[in-house]
């Protein structure tokens, strides 16, 4: 049961083999099994059990109709607001918060018969590539427990690779569902921008968030954006359904560049190896792989740390120790109040991230870094439309090397960045790009290759990813 796509679970269902409440109480039991791991932060077994009752004693009534993802179990990123248990962002800041409604997603997904059984360990805030900065501990990686499943969508990653759950919620700003499905060895799927809802998902950096999927195909991945895409009114930034989202037509062979900037010399021989690899499968399917060079591609990561900080300064102005979360509770004035609340709520890298942002915003700097990296910006997206009036998709790695040890960079804040150096100049450009698993190195870890398409192609770039699982 544990390999099963999310088709062949509803459809045991369906033909009477299985029921959701089997379904769910298998999840959770795996999920305890694989505790070690540290890949959550709380379950909801008691509304998921009631949830899966409810689905199972709707199908005696009307047998044979269900939901799309009728009595299927996953697991939510503990920033996705939900029922049946808190929602912490993995900080002390919202540690105990019960969400008053649900992010549209899981609303979406609930509609179709999902149920969610667990709340999935991250960077705290999101802020990170490792899942060390949870405040509730690092998850580890399913591959080896002395390295990291990548950040800051680690524990949904996991969940999926340690065959927990079929499918898991990330929110990817920079990598943040990439990376960890490169260091875990499963599908990570960053839509276009705007394409889901982020309506009840905290915020991070609101120009580049964007609800991903950590799946075990690129199959799975195209039947949960099809369920959760679509405009929210809750969300202004939402856009219109494309026609072609679930693509079901023959790809003609298409231009498939290979991005220069991804294939230098700092990269690991055995991710090179993978790409290039990836690439010759492609081009038995019959497809054309050439190279393609962008130019502003290698100033992406730091226009990257220039803007998200930026709008991280300003999304966390909110926690005040007023409202809503942590609240400091020796303070003995309003001034000391907001102080203590937010230096022993939030930790040292969202404390980082905060300072850098609210610098670059302030008087006399905004022009000299804000604006000029925004100016940046704007040429990498011409960059990318370039490219593709050549190419169909880009391709290269999503990481210059596998996962790295526990505590390898948590002391060097610029290493740790470096990790998203291949992934943050799709995010600025708010394109879709999924990360598929491209074999393992040496030591058996995994690699991912990431496809890159342009805006509103997730339909044609799911297809692709799709085709070529069925490749050797």
């Amino acid at each position: 049961m544990s390999g099963e796509t999310i088709s062949q679970m509803v459809g045991r269902l369906l033909d009477g083999r299985a029921t959701a409440r089997a379904n769910v109480e298998a999840a959770l039991s795996r999920l305890t099994e694989h505790g070690s791991y540290n890949s959550l932060i709380s379950t909801c077994e008691q509304r998921a059990l009631q949830r899966a009752d409810q689905i199972d004693q709707s199908l005696r009534k009307e047998p044979g109709r269900a939901g799309r993802l009728a009595g299927v179990p996953f697991v939510a990123k503990d920033n996705f607001l939900s029922f049946g248990a808190p929602t912490t962002a993995a900080s002390k800041m919202l540690r105990n918060f019960q969400a008053p409604y649900q992010a549209t997603v899981i609303e979406r997904l609930e509609a179709e018969g999902a149920i969610c059984v667990a709340k999935s360990n991250l960077d705290a805030f999101a802020h990170g590539s490792s899942t060390e900065n949870s405040d509730f501990g690092p998850t580890l990686n399913p591959h080896d427990k002395s390295r990291v499943p990548g950040g800051s969508s680690g524990g949904s990653a996991a969940a999926v690779a340690l065959g927990s759950v079929p499918f898991a919620l990330g929110t990817d700003t920079g990598g943040s569902v990439r990376l960890p499905a490169s260091f875990c060895g499963v599908v990570g799927y960053k839509p276009t921008y705007g394409l889901l809802s982020r309506f009840g998902v905290v915020a991070m950096a609101s120009s580049t968030d964007v609800v991903g999927t950590l799946s075990r195909s690129a199959g799975d991945a195209a039947l949960l954006v099809d369920v959760m895409s679509g405009r929210d009114p809750h969300d202004a930034t939402t856009l219109d359904r494309p026609s072609d989202l679930r693509y079901k037509g023959g790809l003609r062979p298409l231009n498939v560049g290979l991005i220069e900037e991804f294939m230098g010399p700092e990269v690991d021989p055995a991710v090179k190896a993978a790409i290039e690899n990836t690439c010759q499968k492609l081009a038995r399917m019959g497809h054309r792989v050439n190279k393609v060079s962008l130019a502003s591609l290698p100033l992406a990561l730091a226009v990257y740390y220039i803007v998200v900080p930026a709008e991280i300064s300003s999304n966390l102005a909110r926690y005040d120790g007023i409202r809503y979360g942590y609240s400091a509770p020796r303070a003995a004035s309003l001034e000391a109040t907001y102080g203590l609340s937010r230096d022993q709520g939030f930790n040292a890298e969202n404390k980082r991230r905060i300072l850098i942002g609210t610098y670059v915003l302030s008087s006399g700097y905004i022009e000299a870094y804000y604006q000029k990296a925004q100016t940046v910006r704007t040429k990498l997206i011409n960059d990318f439309k370039a490219a593709f009036k050549r190419f169909d998709f880009l391709i290269g790695p999503v990481a210059p090397a596998t996962a790295f040890k526990l505590g390898q960079n948590t002391k060097d804040p610029l290493k740790m960045y470096l990790t998203d150096v291949m992934t943050v100049g799709a995010s600025m450009a708010g394109l879709p790009a999924v990360s598929l698993p491209a074999g393992s190195d040496p030591a058996g870890l995994p690699i991912g290759a990431q496809l890159i398409g342009p805006q509103l192609s997730d339909g044609k770039l799911l297809q692709l990813a799709q085709d070529m699982e069925g490749v050797n």
